[in-house]
């Protein structure tokens, strides 16, 4: 701790080390591979991903390739926000109104899935992710209002 005089404030100040950066960076990356590996999937076997995890209505491979390029664009995004800070903010607004429409569509056909289990578990855990993104987000938010939550790491927006 430095000197003290009258203009010094008598609470000791110390730098605000928190586990939230460190969580934030590996949500930042599990989101980018789980969206970069569903578009991988849906590009690759688009028949394989309609069974096993869209079981909506009839299939039709060429939309499935058509999502598949939102889902390469937001994990790229967040792999980018990564290593680019100022990425952070923005790509998890826009990737939590995502989840949070996608849960919103899932909980409207929730029993058009089949097996019907699988509508409940699509909706129940896209809005378990959609609220682990608000954390994701409010905790960026945090970051960048007070950048010394981040000490493990040189910061730089570009």
């Amino acid at each position: 701790m430095g000197s003290m005089n009258a203009l010094t404030p008598t609470v000791a100040t110390t730098p605000r080390t928190a586990p939230a950066p460190r969580l934030l960076d590996l949500g930042l990356a599990v989101f980018a591979v789980v969206y970069l590996a569903e578009a991988l999937f849906m590009t690759v076997s688009p028949h394989a991903f309609y069974t096993s995890i869209g079981p909506f209505n009839a299939y039709n491979p060429h939309y499935l390739r058509d999502n598949a390029t939102f889902s390469a664009a937001f994990g790229a995004g967040l792999a980018v926000s990564v290593v680019r800070p100022g990425w952070r903010v923005p790509m998890l607004a826009v990737t939590t109104l995502q989840y949070g429409l996608h849960s919103i569509n899932h909980l409207a056909d929730i029993d058009i899935a089949h097996p019907r289990w699988t509508g409940y578990f699509d909706f129940f855990s896209l809005l378990a992710a959609t609220l682990v993104l608000v954390w994701l987000l409010r905790t960026a938010i945090a970051c960048e209002r007070a950048p010394t939550l981040a000490p493990h790491r040189k910061e730089t927006l570009r």
